[in-house]
């Protein structure tokens, strides 16, 4: 984390207002009854959690969800501490005493971890708030449909005896982002089943869902009682086939920025970076930017990756290395220093998380997701 001024190697700009200017649209795509879980996971996206915790709050979120305990327990030791926390990805041998001392809601997906978690509400003499998770076809995560009933019958002897609260029950999408793919109308008759079941057996949970961010965008009758929101929230397009960012209402939380390290001419023939897959065509100019793969630039992007530098979009020139890569400047001679936009919302001609997503063969979320701790968050809109 760093204050102004920002670091003048590199530093990822990140837009608070933007994202709580995306809950807000988000939330107007709900019914007034149904609540907002804030996917704050893998630091926010890479976009640092606590603050974007904070802001989504601000904006009217309702509760928040991470994957593993210890980033949730880090949210609580920041103060967050009035507000549901959720957490899911769970192993053996995991901190659930930390978790119930916590007030977290922890996920269980198989009588291992009913066990685990029963086992630790009695030494600490406290009551667990569990989710049940129903694997209802994405098969990851989660309890068969052939399991659910004796997983639901021993959670419910636990909570009889005053260990565990059956807080929530839900499931996971596997294609929420593909429209009218089989598996989603699939996969919510399963979900249905798997609820009326549980509940006949006397399971009165405070919320119930399945919705991802595709599903909060597009799939109304998917609601139930919380949607989850992850990447939507940082006003990234969940898929090319749902819309751009700005064709849903999102924008950007997320810019990567660095100086321009060096420039300089060279004559026609210059092998450029290793192995010399690219080499100039003709006497040109070569401007070095200081990011490289350790810091989350995807190495599969050599050659093909987008950087704006001073006006004009210019592509990766050769491999990214680990620290750094080169872009072939065509001649021009902007100084030393001059800001290269790797992405960014795009409204100023920059190039987007989407666009080297393409770049890379991957997705947005991996682009944002990986760019690492040595790169500085610089927050705006606080």
């Amino acid at each position: 984390m760093t204050e102004t001024p920002p670091p003048r190697r590199a530093r990822a700009e990140i837009d608070l207002g933007a994202l709580r200017a995306n809950v807000r649209t988000l939330r107007a795509r709900v019914a007034p009854h149904v609540r907002i879980m804030a996917v704050v996971k893998a630091d926010a996206y890479g976009h640092g959690a606590v603050r974007c915790a904070r802001a989504a709050l601000d904006a009217g979120a309702d509760w928040l969800g991470t994957a593993t305990p210890h980033e949730a327990l880090a949210l609580r030791a920041a103060g967050i501490t009035d507000v549901p926390v959720m957490c899911w990805l769970w192993t053996p041998g995991d901190p659930w005493d930390r978790g119930i001392e916590a007030g977290l809601d922890m996920s269980v997906s198989g009588l291992w971890a009913l066990e685990e978690v029963v086992e630790a509400a009695r030494a600490t003499g406290g009551t667990a708030r569990i989710q049940l998770k129903a694997d209802t076809g994405l098969g990851r995560n989660g309890c068969q449909p052939a399991d659910w009933p004796e997983l639901v019958e021993r959670a419910l002897k636990a909570q009889a005896e005053g260990l565990v609260e059956v807080t929530g029950l839900w499931s996971h999408f596997a294609c929420a982002d593909e429209p009218h793919h089989p598996s989603i109308a699939a996969q919510l008759d399963v979900f249905r089943s798997m609820l009326d079941h549980a509940e006949k057996a006397g399971v009165r949970p405070e919320v119930r869902h399945i919705a991802n961010s595709p599903a909060t965008l597009t799939l109304p009758e998917a609601h139930f009682d919380l949607v989850r929101p992850g990447i939507a929230m940082y006003g990234v397009s969940p898929s090319p086939e749902l819309g751009t960012s700005a064709e849903l209402g999102l924008r950007p939380v997320m810019s990567l920025k660095a100086s321009v390290a060096l420039v300089k001419r060279v004559p026609a023939g210059h092998g450029v970076s290793y192995g010399h897959h690219y080499v100039t065509g003709t006497e040109t100019t070569l401007g070095l930017v200081p990011l490289g793969y350790a810091d989350g630039v995807p190495r599969h992007a050599s050659g093909r990756g987008p950087v704006l530098v001073d006006g004009t979009v210019r592509t990766v020139a050769g491999r990214v290395a680990m620290d750094q890569f080169v872009v072939d400047l065509g001649g021009e001679e902007p100084a030393p220093g001059t800001e290269a936009v790797l992405f960014g919302p795009g409204d100023g001609g920059e190039p987007t998380a989407e666009d080297w997503a393409v770049a890379a063969d991957t997705i947005a979320y991996e682009i944002v997701t990986r760019i690492g701790a040595r790169v500085p968050r610089v927050y705006l809109g606080e």
